[in-house]
């Protein structure tokens, strides 16, 4: 029976920044212990059973509290979870014990085919009752809520029956999860269909995040000439993506912020650096709470 109530509650990461655990920086990360609040890591790149990325794992996982972010399990699929798939994922979160786990609302497989891209559901009943499903299915097998990520999106489907905040609203009501609020995925989403993303911010479900990403897009155009955001993950975060970070904060409070840099990597300092705005960002919200409530 999944576990029915907001998964703000049940997760332990704190609300302090943390950045993406890259294996070219984990010896750093071991030798200089730098002050960070978690590291993340994608659940695919650990289902191995052994080797030096567990060794540095294991190790890290002794200073820092993880969240464990999964970008296979394809929640939106028209197909049943791939339960082998679901089994080597309940492996490692019973070997990790991470403090949160978070998949996207995408689909990323067609029969036997897993696509190497995070692709959008139609917004209607039939895909929230499958998502629904899908969402305790991984709450029942792993034992723990998990955070629902909202999408970055390029494209929307003519038959989706409700807005994208109605929808992951609903899913996390009807099946108890909490919701990962990706800040970058905000504003590209928003600008590439013509949004507001502060109106996106408005709306959202606060009560239920349980965590916050920050990231940098690339722009292009599209045909017709207009802006076109790609969540890259290649660059630092964008200043519009700080501010618009900033504004969360006002509603959620200071909540455990992720620096997702998963292309062109660079050195751990540059990592760090962004780490530091995000906790400088977290040190405001909590002092305007402070003022607030006083």
């Amino acid at each position: 029976m999944t576990n029915r109530h907001p998964a703000r509650a049940a997760q332990g990461l704190p609300a302090r920044a943390g950045i993406g655990l890259k294996l070219e920086h984990a010896r750093a990360l071991l030798d200089e212990a730098p002050d960070l609040g978690f590291l993340e890591v994608h659940a695919e790149n650990f289902m191995g059973a052994g080797g030096p990325p567990h060794a540095f794992l294991t190790a890290l996982r002794a200073r820092y509290p993880l969240s464990l972010h999964g970008v296979g399990l394809s929640i939106g699929g028209e197909a049943p979870l791939d339960e082998a798939h679901l089994d080597r994922l309940a492996a490692l979160t019973e070997r990790y014990e991470p403090a949160s786990f978070s998949e996207h609302l995408a689909w990323s497989t067609h029969d036997t085919a897993y696509l190497n891209d995070l692709l959008p559901v139609a917004y209607d009943r039939p895909t929230l009752a499958r998502v629904v499903e899908h969402i305790d299915r991984v709450q029942s097998r792993l034992r723990r809520p998990m955070l629902l990520e909202n999408p970055s999106t390029y494209v929307a489907f003519a038959a989706s029956e409700m807005d994208e905040i109605d929808f992951i609203a609903e899913a996390a009501r009807r099946s108890g999860c909490g919701l990962l609020l990706d800040v970058n995925n905000v504003q590209v989403s928003c600008v590439n269909h013509g949004r507001d993303p502060v109106a996106y911010l408005q709306a959202f479900p606060v009560e239920r995040v349980g965590e916050i990403h920050l990231a940098g897009y690339a722009e292009d155009r599209d045909d017709a000439g207009d802006r076109l955001l790609i969540d890259a993950h290649d660059r630092p975060v964008g200043e519009d993506v700080w501010k618009l970070y900033r504004r969360a904060l006002r509603r959620v409070g200071p909540a455990a912020t992720l620096i997702e840099w998963d292309n062109d990597v660079p050195a751990l300092p540059v990592l760090l650096a962004e780490a530091a705005k995000a906790e400088a960002a977290l040190g405001e919200a909590s002092d305007f709470n402070r003022r607030r409530a006083s």
